[in-house]
């Protein structure tokens, strides 16, 4: 199984100074990709509470009050790295304008020479869309028709696209991702609709470590037989299991783990040390530790 890490961004680390420097730490160490997230708003009295735990005292995770942005994030990890992959766990797509968004997302494919996989999500917090002024309702088809701006955008010269919410005239498009088709496609989600989704037009899921295996394995199997329903080769998607350590986790635990994904058939998992370090150095220690864990010396990860 291979093993990323979430880059320094959120919090007591989101200084964002030393995301270069991590990403080529955590290269020479041998994590195979290295991964953000997205998060605009830390309400003082949050409409919703963070679905992982949160509560009226703590409504979501105190590191939620800085959060760098995920593109410039990954931008400064690719230009200090050379061969990792460069995630999303998640971008919440819909909060930005398809067009602009593929731009970005194309751009930052041909800065790492072709290292990048989007992985979209829809949020949680309503009051975040409020205030990008986006619609909370309507989630699930604004989603379907920017993945069909995207797909449009890395494919097609001249691209057009007419739809319920967005409209883009016959343009010239010569602005082609390093990678043929585009960026993998990672979605997230837990429901029925979600892995439907993924298996009909995903390249791959992105499932949080903590649910049963059980119920992780028949959201699976629904991914794989809508791809199947749709002419696709359900072998040909993946999946990426983030894990949140928590506070009192050790690397060994964290080891533990990885060796359960690994025994459940999962290609890979990235781990996130931004809840349990407060400094960057920190995380950088933490990180070759879960090597040792892994593999007795921080050399030979992957596979």
């Amino acid at each position: 199984m291979k093993l990323g890490i979430c880059l320094p961004q959120m919090g007591s680390q989101s200084d964002g100074r030393q995301v270069a420097s991590f990403a080529a730490a955590a290269e020479d160490l041998g994590y195979e990709s290295l991964w953000v997230s997205d998060r605009v708003l830390a309400p003082r009295e949050p409409s919703d509470l963070y679905p992982v735990g949160g509560t009226s005292q703590h409504p979501y995770p105190a590191q939620f009050t800085a959060v760098l942005d995920p593109i410039v994030t990954l931008t400064a990890a690719a230009a200090s790295t050379t061969s990792v992959r460069l995630g999303m766990s998640t971008l919440n797509a819909l909060w930005h304008n398809p067009l602009l968004l593929g731009r970005s997302l194309t751009s930052l494919d041909l800065v790492s020479g072709g290292r990048l996989d989007v992985g979209i999500g829809l949020g949680w917090l309503q009051d975040e869309y409020d205030a990008v002024g986006v619609p909370w309702t309507g989630k699930a088809a604004r989603l379907d028709e920017i993945l069909d701006v995207l797909r449009a955008l890395w494919n097609d010269n001249p691209v057009e696209h007419h739809g319920p919410l967005f409209d883009i005239t016959s343009s010239y498009n010569d602005l082609t991702p390093a990678q043929r088709g585009g960026p993998p496609l990672l979605l997230g989600g837990f429901g029925a609709a979600a892995l439907e989704r993924v298996g009909r037009r995903g390249d791959g899921w992105l499932p949080v470590w903590g649910l049963p295996a059980q119920y992780l394995a028949s959201l699976w199997q629904i991914a794989r037989s809508a791809a199947e329903d749709r002419g696709r080769d359900p072998d040909s998607l993946r999946r990426e299991m983030r894990i949140n350590i928590a506070p009192g986790q050790t690397m060994s635990d964290v080891a533990t783990i990885c060796d359960e994904i690994d025994a459940m058939g999962i290609e890979s998992a990235f781990v996130d040390l931004n809840y349990v370090t407060d400094t960057v150095e920190a995380a950088v220690l933490l990180a070759a530790d879960l090597m040792v864990c892994r593999e007795g010396s921080p050399a030979g990860v992957g596979g």
